[in-house]
């Protein structure tokens, strides 16, 4: 049986998209889903973190019950943007066996638009596992990229959430688990002659 790695990039992914999951407020998210891209209330200049783990979703939001994060939403993006979004990319904490120093990491965090953040992943109980699943986060030239560019679909998966939820409080996990999205280890897109945006953040330490 192959071990799972302890970083890793696990998504519900197509030949060209690959999905990820935002909580908002349904001022938010309602609209959102409905029309399939973000309003113009969804601001543009702010720093945005997008989950590629479902679990971790929920983990995060509650299962779409915490406060401000009542609308769970499945955003499909492209991976051509997702992987833009990893070549530019900074670990999100300084970690010396992987910056220089303290003030190299401070010069590429300035200038990325992009932050990597690895978080253990979840089981079905919102309990921690043994390795971790990545957290992106976007700014500026990122941020608005994936709100305008990237976004192929926005889909409502608050009523998925809260069917889960509801098999996971009757003790019924396996028939929780087989409502998961299907998420496979994500594949390099790097391409000839260029660097790799997986193994990148895949190999950094945290």
């Amino acid at each position: 049986m192959q071990e799972t790695p302890r970083r890793a990039i696990r998504a519900l992914h197509t030949d060209t998209t690959i999905t990820v999951y935002q909580a908002y407020s349904p001022a938010l998210g309602l609209p959102a889903a409905r029309d399939g891209r973000f309003p113009a209330a969804w601001k543009r200049d702010r720093m945005t973190w997008i989950k590629p783990s479902f679990l971790w979703m929920m983990y995060r939001c509650g299962w779409g019950l915490k406060a401000g994060q009542e609308t769970v939403l499945a955003v499909e993006i492209t991976r051509e943007g997702f992987d833009w979004a990893l070549r530019n990319s900074c670990l999100s904490h300084y970690d010396r066996d992987f910056h220089t120093d303290r003030t190299q990491w401070k010069h590429e965090l300035k200038r990325s638009p992009a932050r990597v953040q690895w978080d253990p992943e979840r089981d079905v109980r919102l309990q921690p596992l043994p390795y971790r699943s990545l957290q992106l986060g976007l700014a500026g030239e990122a941020s608005r990229r994936y709100a305008d560019e990237w976004t192929v679909s926005i889909r409502n998966v608050t009523d998925l959430a809260h069917e889960i939820h509801a098999l996971v409080k009757e003790g019924d996990l396996p028939g929780a688990a087989a409502l998961l999205p299907e998420e496979r280890p994500y594949p390099s897109s790097g391409g000839p002659g260029q660097a790799d945006p997986v193994a990148r953040v895949g190999d950094a330490l945290v």
